[in-house]
């Protein structure tokens, strides 16, 4: 996969990333409501929009068609269309290396192709832990791989949580006929993330290769209580304070490992 591929007609491989980013955040039920408008506004449809062009500038594409919409009580939702660039793309966009963190356009070919993202704020009644989830997909055709996007989005949303899928579908022929199901080298996608991202979080890995599909789960190792607190300034006892850190834990680590613990889980 080292060396250029003679092709018979066009890259038929389809790469697909989904990228799943879980903020946590404690807000009792006073500022619950508070919390909800301020993700609306701090995650519009208009500010999605902007984040997939962004997406759409480093993965070499270009934007064809834009759906979003706003949803009512929250949420909103951004469908990109996107096809090639106008030139092939440098030998780096294949490489097992980080992406870039900036949005500097690299034209690449790609064919009609999409990129989507959807967001869920939600809230618990009770233990005022909320949640905001963003699910992002970029689906490409063609030689380049939506992979180096994955720096932009990861610093894009502040995440306690990431869950990143990559799959590489269907196949392309050679000019002598030979089918290739993947065209560039992969071992994790680990390897596409920046060094001092990986530092900051524990990551697992779930890899089938014989099947091309790769998968890894990322949760924030250290963290202070203050960057979990909706209002910054509020007035917590020391238990209090034990109390809404040992809430937040319990949701990052259920999300993480996608399973419920018992509530006094510590």
């Amino acid at each position: 996969m080292n060396t250029k591929l003679q092709l018979h007609g066009f890259n038929n491989l389809t790469k697909s990333l989904s990228f799943n980013i879980y903020d946590i955040c404690y807000a009792p039920a006073q500022q619950q409501q508070a919390y909800i408008e301020y993700i609306d506004e701090a995650y519009n449809a208009d500010k999605l929009t902007q984040i997939l062009k962004n997406v759409a500038d480093i993965i070499g594409a270009q934007v064809l068609n834009i759906a979003r919409q706003d949803y009512d009580p929250q949420g909103a939702s951004v469908t990109m269309l996107i096809s090639e660039g106008d030139s092939p793309p440098p030998p780096s966009m294949n490489s097992q290396s980080p992406g870039p963190l900036t949005t500097n356009t690299v034209l690449a070919h790609l064919d009609k192709s999409h990129i989507t993202v959807h967001t869920y704020p939600e809230s618990h009644p009770d233990n005022g832990i909320s949640t905001f989830r963003a699910d992002i997909d970029v689906s490409t055709c063609g030689r380049i791989s939506p992979l180096k996007a994955l720096n932009y989005l990861i610093h894009s949303f502040e995440s306690d949580v990431v869950t990143m899928d990559y799959r590489v579908r269907g196949f392309t022929r050679d000019i002598e006929g030979k089918k290739h199901y993947i065209d560039h080298n992969i071992t994790s996608i680990q390897d596409f993330i920046a060094l001092d991202t990986q530092e900051n979080y524990q990551m697992i890995d779930v890899n089938v290769y014989q099947e091309n599909i790769f998968h890894t789960k990322m949760m924030l190792k250290e963290t202070e209580l203050e960057s979990y607190l909706f209002e910054k300034e509020c007035d917590l006892s020391a238990d209090q304070k034990i109390e809404i850190e040992k809430k937040v834990h319990k949701e990052v680590t259920e999300i993480f490992y996608g399973r419920n613990y018992r509530q006094n889980y510590d």
